[in-house]
């Protein structure tokens, strides 16, 4: 009985001790266009038996890349890729640098800060002034998300106007709905119920529509409440 420690190390488990055995087997194979020829076999049993690669691009790649690993990078096959070595297969990336600059206006952002020094450095003018209508209609947009009452178009302009020093004005009206705006202004309460007060007035008693014949009824059989 063979015992797993008596066995050499697998380079990749999850293709299991077969497949090992088969790549171990192709070092062993002196000429070479049976070796390349039995190299391409394993690579698409390797696909078969990882089915999971195929979701990754150059998946094709990725198997290359594992038999030269399984055979500790000492097979010596024609690749259609660029053959990895052990010194550079595993080799972590530079670390990421970490963003330190600091935010002078916490509430607004960091991408505002970027897109307000952008609009500053344009010299069209036109462009120039849909940057400040679009960075308004953001700025108002971060208020009514994070304060209870909707901010007034007078405190934006005051606030763009401190930020950069009068160099941005915007000439639209950034309408914003506030979260807790349920109800348009349109609608007012009326007799403990929500109604719309800008309906014509209709005829007759009751509040029923205008008298056609019927002592003020409505002959309309299909009508609809609407409150």
């Amino acid at each position: 009985m063979e015992y797993n420690t008596a066995r050499s190390i697998m380079g990749m488990r999850e293709y299991g001790r077969h497949v090992q055995r088969m790549v171990d087997h192709l070092m062993t194979i002196e000429d070479k266009a049976k070796r390349q020829e039995q190299a391409q076999v394993v690579i698409e049993l390797m696909g078969f038996l990882n089915p999971t690669l195929k979701n990754v691009e150059d998946y094709k790649h990725k198997l290359w890349d594992h038999l030269f690993f399984m055979s500790n990078f000492k097979l010596d096959v024609d690749s259609p890729y660029p053959i990895p070595t052990k010194e550079t297969y595993k080799q972590k990336p530079d670390p990421l640098p970490y963003p330190k600059r600091k935010i002078k206006y916490a509430h607004l952002g960091k991408n505002l800060e970027l897109v307000i020094d952008k609009a500053m450095a344009e010299t069209d003018e036109e462009k120039k002034a849909g940057f400040a209508n679009s960075i308004a209609h953001y700025m108002k947009l971060a208020y009514s998300n994070w304060h209870k009452e909707l901010v007034q178009d007078d405190a934006i302009r005051n606030e763009l106007n401190a930020i950069t020093g009068g160099g941005l004005e915007f000439s639209n009206t950034p309408y914003i709905k506030h979260r807790n705006q349920n109800f348009s202004d349109d609608y007012r309460p009326t007799g403990g119920r929500w109604q719309n007060n800008n309906r014509n007035n209709r005829g007759g008693q009751g509040g029923r529509g205008p008298a056609s014949g019927g002592g003020g009824r409505n002959n309309n059989r299909n009508f609809k409440k609407r409150y």
